[in-house]
């Protein structure tokens, strides 16, 4: 690292030692390590929200039509009569939900929480390249999820054409109910949080590449920065394209344009609109809506591969390989957007070529996967909650990439396009996967965060019941989408021929309820552990990487004097030349030592 870059360092420490007020401390910090905190406890808010939200909807698909009295407590006598809820209030609870856990959840707490954590922790460095952009991006996240929650108390109703939001009934104030207010605060949320997701990933970017430590080689980064790093790479490339969509919805919909609008008729009124093309919303929306996939999963898989090596106590496997198949991931996610929309009359040449190119990135993935189990095998696993979940992590990831070749493929995609199937598949390859890595995040890191340990028994009994759920509300979902169930259907009593799935409806609503209930267990764990946990010691997993080295206490700047010096790669666990199984990365070779062929 450069000598500025050193004296940048310096500079950052004398400028912190006045005191630090409760406002510039816990509300308006620029410290990397409290913002993450800010990241992850507003996102465990909105995924509570998000839950809570398919809790509800699942209730309303196992029983439809029955009156349920939390239904009148909680959406009110408009949404549910009785007890009994509407459709509109459906369809309104499964766009939100979608909207929430998929950017609000998955994309800014994930990322936003274990990048602004390790990032500078992980390179040495004293902070984000900018504190204050920093600050910044979170904000305006906090911004935009209080806007998305306020538009559930509009009067018309919030947002209810999917969390894809495709017009027409998106362009249209006067299509359906959740077409007025409530969409025009989802576009400005949407709006404000491309804002900060671009704000922090641009930041990302120049502190991985400007900020490292002497002897930081990009070849001796953990897999975790170089997960984040190509992570915020591709939020850069694709986010741009659906503000630009969200903004070309909001010029629709306000001031008579008509990008996404033709030849439109509302109960036998012609409407001027003219020339537009909704099929060109969803290539906007897709060509962000695809690398948005890997912009959730690479992180989780870079967690994931930093716990795997610790917790197996020997070096990862394929080091480089991981590296390149997460640029090629990030390359490829960016060309296959089409096959989202292979039943939108699309060439069949063009679905061909977005098939080829989709079946390709089961490449990449699968070099991940076989790279993670063998470093399994063989290794002294430590199965403490993160390395289950990491494991539960891996087991995910193929068993929802099984099923995305499936829907890659154009000619079996039609016939499974809008069933359940789809839900299934993107619910467990993404939605499961993420969650996991977020939750082996959570137990790994939790020490470094807030000086405390979390209940490991705990963890165990979250870990399990999570894990059984989620198999048991995702992996029935595949059948009776072979079976021709649509998605967003509020009830399926007005069809004979899926009188037979109810019980299957039913038997998914019964485990979503207790997986979603017994995310109460991890939910006191963590606050209880924030004030009475176990003090945790500076090293707990014995683990090489430099955020270990730093001391307990939180102290701005990170380290103490002078950042450590880094002589090795991050992962030398079981190294025969050493007393202890693990060698921090800023232990110096020893004369004579062979640098290990990563």
């Amino acid at each position: 690292m450069s000598a500025e870059g050193h004296d940048h360092g310096h500079d950052h420490e004398h400028e912190h030692h006045h005191k630090d007020t409760f406002i510039t401390k816990y509300i308006f910090s620029i410290d990397h390590k409290m913002i993450a905190k800010q990241y992850l406890i507003t996102g465990i808010v909105m995924g509570i929200i998000g839950v809570g939200m398919s809790m509800l909807f699942r209730m309303q698909l196992a029983w439809p039509e029955e009156s349920f009295r939390i239904f009148n407590i909680l959406l009110g006598d408009k949404w549910a009569p009785n007890g009994v809820m509407t459709n509109d209030i459906y369809l309104s609870l499964v766009t939100i939900h979608g909207t929430i856990m998929v950017f609000f959840v998955l994309t800014a707490a994930l990322s936003g929480t274990f990048s602004n954590l390790l990032i500078p922790l992980q390179i040495g460095a004293r902070d984000m390249a900018s504190g204050f952009m920093n600050m910044i991006s979170y904000w305006l996240f906090f911004l935009s999820s209080v806007i998305m929650i306020s538009s559930l108390f509009v009067e018309s109703g919030p947002a209810n054409s999917g969390w894809t939001i495709y017009p027409p009934l998106s362009a249209l104030p006067q299509a359906i109910s959740g077409s007025g207010l409530g969409m025009t605060l989802w576009l400005t949320s949407m709006a404000i949080f491309i804002a900060s997701s671009l704000m922090g990933s641009l930041n990302y970017i120049v502190t991985v590449i400007n900020l490292r430590t002497k002897g930081m080689s990009m070849t001796r980064l953990p897999l975790t920065i170089w997960a984040f790093f190509v992570t915020a790479i591709i939020g850069v490339v694709s986010f741009p394209v659906l503000l630009s969509a969200a903004l070309l919805l909001i010029f629709d919909r306000s001031f008579g344009t008509s990008f996404f609008l033709s030849d439109i008729y509302i109960a036998g009124e012609v409407l001027h609109y003219q020339g537009g093309s909704p099929v060109l919303f969803e290539h906007l929306f897709w060509f962000l809506g695809h690398p948005e996939v890997y912009i959730v999963l690479l992180p989780a898989l870079g967690i994931t591969s930093e716990v795997i090596a610790t917790n197996s106590r020997k070096p990862i496997f394929g080091y480089r390989a991981m590296i390149m198949s997460i640029i090629a991931i990030a390359f490829l996610s960016t060309i296959v957007w089409g096959h989202h929309m292979f039943i939108s009359g699309m060439n069949p040449f063009l679905g061909s070529v977005f098939t080829f190119t989709t079946l390709l990135i089961a490449i990449p993935s699968a070099v991940k996967a076989f790279n993670y189990i063998t470093t399994l095998w063989k290794g002294n696993l430590q199965l403490n909650p993160a390395m289950l979940f990491s494991i539960g992590l891996v087991s995910t990831f193929i068993t929802g990439g099984l099923t995305g070749i499936i829907l890659g493929d154009s000619t079996l995609d039609i016939n499974v396009h809008d069933t359940y199937f789809v839900v299934a598949h993107f619910h467990l390859v993404m939605g499961i996967s993420a969650l996991y890595g977020m939750f082996a995040g959570i137990y790994h890191w939790f020490p470094k965060m807030f000086g405390r340990m979390l209940n490991k028994n705990l963890g165990y009994v979250h870990f399990w019941v999570t894990a059984v759920c989620a198999y048991g509300v995702f992996f029935p979902m595949h059948f009776i989408g072979l079976a021709g169930l649509p998605r967003r259907y509020y009830t399926n009593t007005n069809f004979p021929l899926f009188d037979d799935l109810q019980n299957v409806n039913v038997l998914i609503t019964t485990f979503a309820l207790i997986g979603g209930v017994f995310q109460l267990v991890f939910l006191y764990n963590f606050f209880h552990s924030i004030f009475y946990g176990q003090k945790a010691v500076q090293n707990p997993w014995k683990s090489n990487t430099l955020e270990w080295t730093t001391p307990v206490e939180h102290i701005h700047g990170n380290w103490p004097g002078e950042i450590p010096e880094v002589h090795r790669w991050p992962y030398d666990y079981s190294n025969p030349g050493h007393d202890e199984d693990f060698v921090p990365q800023t232990v110096p070779m020893k004369p004579g030592e062979e640098v290990l062929h990563h």
